[in-house]
């Protein structure tokens, strides 16, 4: 992905507001997961405990937005479609993170540019990792 997102070549990371801007999103998202009956499925792929899913999804999107390469470090490549194939997504799953993303991102103070950008390509992701019918 391009991560730069204006002609003065601000990172996706830098408007994002880094690393703060970053943990909060992910924390949000995943209050979400945690709480929302709209992610009820979804929630029920994850261990009991989100801490280890905050972190690593948090280290992720560091890298992915351009900014330091944290998961990279630790794990090596992401290779996502392989790390979900254990859990069932399907649409339903699919549409039900989208959902606590779309709403985390509405509700953050992250510039515009960055919202629309990510909810559009994370939404192509969580697309990309169905893996059954329905």
């Amino acid at each position: 992905y391009n991560t730069r997102m204006t002609n003065t070549e601000l990172s996706l990371y830098e408007l994002v507001d880094g690393e703060a801007g970053l943990r909060a999103l992910v924390e949000r998202f995943y209050d979400l997961i945690e709480s929302a009956p709209e992610a009820a499925q979804i929630r029920a792929l994850h261990p009991k405990s989100l801490k280890q899913s905050r972190e690593k999804f948090f280290m992720f999107l560091s890298g992915w937005t351009g900014g330091p390469q944290l998961y990279m470090e630790k794990y090596g490549h992401p290779r996502l479609r392989m790390r979900h194939m254990p859990f069932a997504v399907s649409s339903v799953e699919r549409d039900q993170w989208i959902w606590c993303m779309h709403k985390a991102l509405d509700e953050s103070q992250i510039d515009l540019r960055a919202v629309e950008y990510l909810k559009k390509h994370l939404a192509e992701s969580a697309d990309f990792l169905r893996n059954r019918q329905g």
